[in-house]
C-alpha cells in the first residue's frame, strides 16, 4: 500500500478546513453538521480528533461505492495507523487487529466465513428467551424504585449479559464482562482504557481456555471446533470484536428507540394510546439516528477520485451512515426510502454486519419486554433535554431518565421475578467452573 500523504487534510477548498466530528457541538446537533459537509459534494474532511484527519462520505450512492468496492479500497489501517500518535484516543476504534474487520481478501473471508457460520447456529427462539432472562434480571434490579436511567442500569448492560450467556459462561462471569466494558466506554485517558482493555483480554482468555476443556453448545465452542481452524490468538480477537462491535450499536439501538417511543405520543404505550410499535421505532432510529454514525473506514489502495473528491492513497476514508441516509431520498428511486432494508446502519458489502437480524431482534425484544412488564414508563425529561456522548463514531445517550409506577416481586400475577424460574436456567449456568491456569492474556492491539 501506498504511504499516506502527509500535510493537511485532502481536498480542502474555499470551504474551509477539516470539519470536527468530536465536541459538545456535534453531539447535540451532528444533522447541523452533515448539512454542513454535503456543502463540500459527496465527500468532506473532517478531524476525528485533534490532529486526525480523514475523508468522510455523506453521499448515498458513494457510500454505496466504496463499501462494495474492494479492488480500490483496502480496510487494513497499518501503514496509515504508524502516522497517528500512538497515545491517541482516537487509535483503539481505528487500530489493525487480526478480525474480520480489519483485514482484506482471502483473511478477511475465513475470518467472517467462521463468524456468519457460527452465528447462524444461534436459534432465534433461543436468542429470544436469553433477552428476556436479562431482561428481567435487569428490570428486578430497578422496577421497585419507580425509576430508573434506562442507558446505564438497562441498555448499556442487557447485550453484554446476552454475549456472556452466548459464549457459554455462567451469569457469575457476566459481572467481569460488564465492568470491563463499562469501565472502556468511560474511560477518559489512555491509561484507564488500556486497563478496561486487559481485564477484556483477560476475559477472553478465561473463556477461550474453558471452551477448549469444556466445549458446549455456544458461539464459543462453535468457533473452535470450526474448519477454519482459528489460532487461539484469532480466536479471541474473533470474540473480542464480536462483544465490541456487537455491544455499541444494540445498546445505542435500545436507547435511541426507547427515547423515541418515550417522547412520541404516536408509538403503543397503553391499551389506549399510540398504533406504533418498537420496531417502527427502530426502523425511524436507523434511518434518522443510526446508532453507529459514522464508520466502516477504508483506506484507497492508490489516489481516487470519488464522485469528484480526490482523495491520497492509504488516508482514511469513513462512511457517515447518518448523513448517507439524510440524504437518500434524494438519490434513490421514488419509494425506496420507505424500503426499511435500504438504510446504511449496517454498512453493506463484503464487509457489513454479519449480526443485523439478531441485533434488531434483541433490541425489539428487551422495548417489548420493559415496556410489558412497566407499563406506564414515561421520560423524566423532555426528549430535547437528554444529552448525547461526544465522539465521532456512536450516536448514544449518555442516560435516559424514565418513572413508571413500581412494582414488587409479591405483587399478583406475573412479574419480572416470577416470569423466569430457576429450572429454565441453563444448566450450565448453575454452578461457576474453574478457568484453567494456563488462561493467558490476549496480546495487545498492533
Amino acid at each position: 500500500m501506498t504511504h499516506p500523504t502527509p500535510g493537511p487534510a485532502p481536498h480542502t477548498d474555499a470551504l474551509g478546513g477539516p470539519v470536527p466530528l468530536y465536541g459538545p457541538d456535534f453531539a447535540e446537533n451532528p444533522h447541523a453538521v452533515y448539512a454542513r459537509l454535503r456543502e463540500f459534494g459527496a465527500c468532506a474532511p473532517v478531524e476525528l480528533a485533534p490532529g486526525v484527519v480523514a475523508t468522510l462520505v455523506t453521499s448515498y450512492r458513494a457510500a454505496l461505492e466504496v463499501l462494495h468496492d474492494t479492488e480500490t479500497y483496502s480496510k487494513d489501517p497499518r501503514v496509515w495507523q504508524h502516522t497517528v500518535p500512538q497515545d491517541s484516543q482516537i487509535l483503539p476504534m481505528m487500530a489493525w487487529r487480526p478480525n474480520l474487520l480489519y483485514n482484506d481478501g482471502d483473511v478477511h473471508a475465513r475470518y467472517r466465513q467462521a463468524v456468519t457460520d457460527c452465528l447462524d447456529l444461534i436459534e432465534p427462539h433461543d436468542l429470544r428467551e436469553m433477552v428476556h432472562r436479562s431482561a428481567d434480571r435487569l428490570i428486578q434490579g430497578f422496577a421497585q424504585r419507580g425509576e430508573a436511567d434506562l442507558i446505564g442500569e438497562y441498555a448499556r448492560v442487557l447485550p453484554l449479559l446476552i454475549f456472556n450467556e452466548l459464549f457459554g459462561l455462567p451469569d457469575s462471569y457476566s459481572a467481569r464482562l460488564v465492568s470491563a466494558m463499562t469501565s472502556l466506554l468511560d474511560s477518559s485517558s489512555p491509561e484507564g482504557a488500556i486497563t478496561a482493555i486487559n481485564d477484556l483480554n483477560a476475559y477472553m482468555a478465561n473463556l477461550t481456555s474453558l471452551k477448549r476443556e469444556q466445549p458446549r453448545e455456544d458461539l464459543t465452542s462453535w468457533l473452535l471446533q470450526h474448519p477454519a481452524d482459528l489460532t487461539e490468538e484469532e480466536l479471541q480477537w474473533q470474540l473480542l470484536m464480536v462483544t465490541t462491535a456487537g455491544h455499541e450499536p444494540t445498546a445505542n439501538l435500545i436507547g435511541n428507540a426507547l427515547a423515541r417511543m418515550l417522547s412520541d405520543s404516536r408509538y403503543y404505550r397503553t391499551l389506549s394510546s399510540g398504533s406504533l410499535s418498537s420496531s417502527d421505532a427502530i426502523i425511524d432510529v436507523l434511518w434518522n439516528e443510526p446508532p453507529m454514525a459514522n464508520f466502516s473506514t477504508h483506506f484507497p489502495r492508490r489516489d481516487v477520485d470519488l464522485h469528484g473528491t480526490w482523495i491520497p492513497a492509504g488516508t482514511p476514508v469513513l462512511v457517515s451512515y447518518a448523513a448517507a441516509n439524510a440524504g437518500a431520498a434524494a438519490e434513490l428511486p421514488p419509494g425506496a426510502r420507505a424500503d426499511a432494508g435500504a438504510h446504511l446502519a449496517f454498512a453493506a458489502g463484503p464487509h457489513g454486519c454479519p449480526a443485523k437480524q439478531p441485533a434488531v431482534m434483541i433490541a425489539a425484544t428487551a422495548i417489548d419486554r420493559l415496556t410489558s412488564w412497566l407499563v406506564d414508563i414515561t421520560l423524566s425529561v423532555p426528549y430535547e433535554e437528554l444529552s448525547w456522548r461526544p465522539g465521532p463514531f456512536h450516536r448514544g445517550l449518555v442516560a435516559l431518565p424514565a418513572r413508571f409506577t413500581p412494582i414488587a416481586p409479591d405483587q399478583k400475577g406475573t412479574s419480572p421475578w416470577t416470569s423466569n424460574p430457576a429450572s429454565s436456567i441453563p444448566q450450565e449456568a448453575t454452578s461457576e467452573p474453574r478457568p484453567p491456569a494456563s488462561a493467558t492474556p490476549v496480546p495487545p492491539s498492533r
